[in-house]
């Protein structure tokens, strides 16, 4: 295969910089793929050549190389620990100059970048998953923070927000006021704010980190569609994602890297979705989703004419009379989509969700009270949260803490841990869950997203659980780690484990569920068994669309 593709660029934007600058709208361009396009580009917008670089013990990086053209949207895919972030944290002045091995070369130009402000200055932004706006701050502060136009040393706030008003318009905010406090935003248009603040710096080179994670589908369609007008306007992106739909849709090239190496770049229309997974593995996976038969047995959860109040609205129901069970050796599915009640389902179960409960919850038979996650593990319940950096690790600990934190009274005696035992046990869960970390006392915010995951699922299977309560379990996390977490998933049931997952990914949903419950205002509005489940009825029934 050709080692890089190319599209067209009808101009390159000036060097001038600095938010004191005149808005300069780019030059319109046609986007162009495929031959055609590699003969009309003719330079680089950015390489990276031969970066290596080594943490103690650990080689990150390896040679890598990466070319990126003018204009084009360049898709950059791995495994989580593959070197992705590292290769762009490299790029974006996070680690500086010195501190690495290797050439960067924007423009044509080799750069040595101290600092994030420098990577700044040659036109590099990057827009992490994790948003870095400041929510009491208006719209305007945070697109200007740190280089506000200015008159005699006082910022000059109607420039400020006339500025911001036109960079809002250039995302498609039109409807937002720069007068906007950030917090009153939701997540998808925070997410167009970081690019506007990223434009506004005058930046031609947009680094995207996994942006759709925390969208809607109707703000992933927004976003999608902006980045493709920006391709047209001739910004040159590098686009990281896990949603290899969301690569093949606007990627003109794909560079793959695996343990710290560049296996490759290739045009996106040389290759479909299961080359790019053996690319980023090392090897065929012969099914997304591995099935296996299963056997349910007696019901291990019943839950009968459950509701959940809205914590901040004593009257309003989140969860609306909701009755369901799940039988052990189970996995039972919930669709639905973004806020059609399916997470507070699951955490007012676990006994984490504020609002006030109602109906019965029934373990084996055995009516429970679930005011708290304790009185939860101690009913036989176990939850995998979907925020798993917030909700499901200390970060600032190791790998044996967070793996021994819910299950300290086993592993203690008279009030006192026996640290023999925590590290048998830990050691047990890196060994069975295949956990890459240095060494147990390795903090869990140093891991990989995919296994910190795995930590998260070391502490609860620790626990025994009766009934396992998956929240968005995949997300953020490669398909290699994903294909391990199915395995994991068909051996807890094989063993008698009840499993109930929310997922937003249908595929997902639809291969590793036994029966799908599908959500919507709160209430179960339909229920499939896996063999009459498809991707049109489940959306149906999710958006109450004729025949649901």
């Amino acid at each position: 295969m050709t080692a890089t593709a190319e599209t067209t660029n009808a101009a390159v934007r000036g060097k001038e910089r600095g938010a004191s600058a005149p808005l300069r709208p780019w030059p319109r361009r046609t986007a162009v793929r495929g031959t055609e396009a590699r003969e009309a580009m003719h330079a680089y917008a950015l390489e990276m050549r031969n970066i290596t670089k080594t943490f103690p013990g650990v080689k990150a990086l390896d040679h890598v190389n990466l070319k990126v053209r003018k204009g084009e949207i360049h898709a950059l895919c791995g495994e989580n620990g593959a070197g992705k972030s590292t290769l762009m944290k490299v790029l974006s002045g996070f680690y500086p100059a010195g501190s690495y091995e290797g050439e960067i070369v924007i423009h044509g130009e080799v750069r040595r970048f101290q600092g994030i402000k420098d990577a700044e200055r040659a036109g590099i932004a990057i827009i992490h998953q994790e948003l870095a706006l400041v929510q009491g701050m208006s719209v305007a502060e945070n697109l200007f923070l740190g280089s506000e136009p200015a008159r005699y040393g006082i910022i000059d706030e109607p420039r400020l927000y006339a500025e911001a008003r036109r960079w809002l318009d250039l995302v498609g905010l039109s409807d937002v006021s720069p007068n906007t406090p950030v917090a009153q935003l939701g997540i998808g248009q925070q997410q167009l704010v970081e690019i506007a603040k990223a434009l506004a710096k005058r930046a031609d080179i947009l680094i995207l980190d996994e942006p759709t994670a925390a969208l809607t589908e109707s703000e992933v369609e927004r976003l999608l569609r902006l980045l493709e007008d920006l391709r047209a306007k001739g910004v040159t992106c590098i686009y990281i994602s896990h949603k290899l739909n969301e690569v093949f849709r606007l990627a003109d090239t794909i560079t793959v890297l695996r343990d710290g190496k560049t296996v490759g770049t290739y045009p996106a229309a040389e290759l479909d979705e299961n080359r790019v997974i053996a690319l980023m593995v090392g090897r065929e996976l012969t099914e997304r989703f591995p099935r296996v038969a299963r056997h349910p047995g007696d019901v291990v959860l019943s839950v009968r004419h459950f509701s959940v109040y809205d914590p901040h609205n004593p009257r309003k129901r989140v969860i609306d009379n909701v009755s369901f069970t799940v039988r052990k050796g189970e996995i039972v599915g919930i669709a639905g989509l973004m806020g059609a009640g399916r997470t507070e389902l699951v955490s007012s179960l676990f006994g984490a969700f504020p609002g006030r409960t109602e109906g019965e919850v029934v373990v084996e038979g055995t009516r429970v009270r679930i005011a708290s996650p304790r009185d939860a593990i101690a009913a036989g319940l176990a939850l995998v949260p979907e925020d798993r950096k917030q909700l499901g690790l200390v970060l600032g600990m190791d790998v044996k803490a967070n793996i021994s934190m819910a299950n300290l009274q086993r592993l203690s005696r008279y009030g006192v841990i026996n640290e023999n035992e925590e590290i048998r046990a830990a050691e047990t869960s890196v060994r069975e869950l295949r956990i890459k970390a240095a060494s147990l006392e390795t903090p869990v915010g140093a891991l990989s997203g995919g296994n910190q995951q795995k930590v998260v699922l070391g502490k609860w299977l620790l626990a025994k659980p009766k009934v396992l309560l998956l929240d968005e379990p995949t997300r953020g996390i490669d398909v290699g780690a994903k294909y391990e977490l199915y395995t994991l998933m068909n051996e807890l049931v094989r063993h008698g484990v009840a499993i109930v997952m929310v997922s937003s990914e249908l595929p997902e949903i639809l291969g590793m569920s036994d029966r799908i419950l599908v959500m919507r205002e709160g209430r179960i509005v339909a229920t499939f068994n896996r063999e009459d489940a498809t991707q049109e009825n489940i959306m149906l029934a999710a958006t109450g669309g004729v025949g649901a």
